[in-house]
């Protein structure tokens, strides 16, 4: 049995969860309230902070850490990387410290796990971070040399994902063929060749299908004039794109529930705009499969959104042409943390080292 704690740091939370093998024996999601994140000039700075309430809440369940056999963090803002399990060293930890590539609660997640595993001497992971880049080089051209394509997507939710659809379909994931819609506050789809996500769409402020809060492809001229129509700041054009684009601009609302809603009413604004986010999310996996030459094993749905039926049976409809399309509600980081370290202690996964 390999016992393993999971840590996953958020703006205003930590989640824990503790694993014996599959078997979860400890969930918990620890709320910090602005008043305590207040006192700390940089992230970096919360780091005590969250491992004191990390290590008494351990404690209180009477789970002791020289019980663990591994730690697994979130990975944050590293330099781009192959997709995979790291662990934990020097150099990564440096880099997070400094975090030269942005500040993001994320980046705790490997140091966290670099010291609580250091008390006993096990090993420490992460798993799959948003800077895991595998794309192929003819899809980082955009169009113009200052314009590079970059991956930036949901990387841990989508690997689990494809790994989870290619255990269905019994076929190795390192040996299948995926396209992977991720569809929560931002949308990524990815097409996965032999364990590979050889193209996507950078879902954090990109290009792609519109989502709840993005607005993802736009018309390029009507953009440069809106920027330079002395109407608009930078920092209102970069909250265009994200935060209040997609189904916030059309609707006035990212909340998803709330729109499905509005759809399930009647409302035919509401119905005209979701539905036309599920038409550029079908048509954005349908142009991934021709960077498959058509050769799909399956086509995942995943992320939030895609606990609404009428949202996946409508993309279903539109691309089941390709290949079987299978639908994995949520998004289950703990879940795909977890199954990250236990494939390296169980021999099945060699850890990549981060250099």
């Amino acid at each position: 049995m390999f016992r393993v704690l999971v840590i996953n740091p958020g703006s205003t939370s930590t989640k824990i969860a503790v694993f014996d093998d599959e078997k979860e024996i400890l969930k918990e999601t620890i709320r910090h309230n602005h008043a305590d994140l207040q006192q700390f000039d940089k992230i970096i700075d919360e780091f005590n902070f969250r491992v004191e309430i990390i290590e008494k809440t351990l404690k209180a369940a009477g789970i002791p850490i020289d019980s663990l056999k591994a730690v697994v963090g979130r990975g944050g803002l590293l330099k781009p990387i192959p997709g995979g399990v790291f662990a934990v060293n020097e150099i990564m930890l440096k880099d997070l410290r400094e975090a030269q590539r942005g500040e993001h609660a994320s980046n705790l997640g490997a140091i966290i796990a670099y010291n609580i595993a250091g008390t006993t001497g096990i090993p420490s992971f992460i798993v799959d971070p948003v800077v895991v880049d595998e794309m192929e080089d003819v899809a980082r051209l955009s169009g113009h040399p200052l314009l590079k394509r970059i991956s930036i997507f949901h990387a841990l939710n989508q690997k689990a994902s494809a790994r989870r659809a290619a255990k269905e379909l019994k076929i190795p994931y390192e040996e299948g063929n995926f396209i992977v819609a991720h569809m929560g506050g931002g949308i990524s789809i990815g097409a996965h060749r032999k364990g590979r996500v050889i193209d996507v769409n950078n879902a954090l402020n990109g290009d792609g299908p519109y989502s709840p809060e993005r607005s993802g492809d736009l018309p390029a001229g009507p953009l440069v004039k809106l920027c330079f129509s002395g109407d608009y700041t930078e920092k209102e054009i970069g909250k265009m794109l994200k935060g209040e684009g997609g189904l916030k601009a059309y609707l006035g609302t990212a909340d998803g529930m709330e729109v499905q809603n509005r759809v399930k009413a009647g409302d035919k604004e509401a119905v005209l705009v979701y539905d036309g986010l599920i038409y550029q999310v079908a048509k954005f996996i349908a142009a991934l499969s021709t960077v498959l030459e058509g050769k799909v094993d399956g086509i995942v749905l995943t992320g939030g959104l895609a606990y609404d039926t009428y949202l996946t049976s409508n993309i279903g409809k539109k691309v089941s042409f390709i290949a079987k399309v299978l639908t994995y509600p949520g998004e289950d980081e703990m879940e795909a943390l977890r199954d990250g370290a236990l494939r390296v202690l169980r021999g099945e996964e060699e850890p990549h080292d981060y250099r």
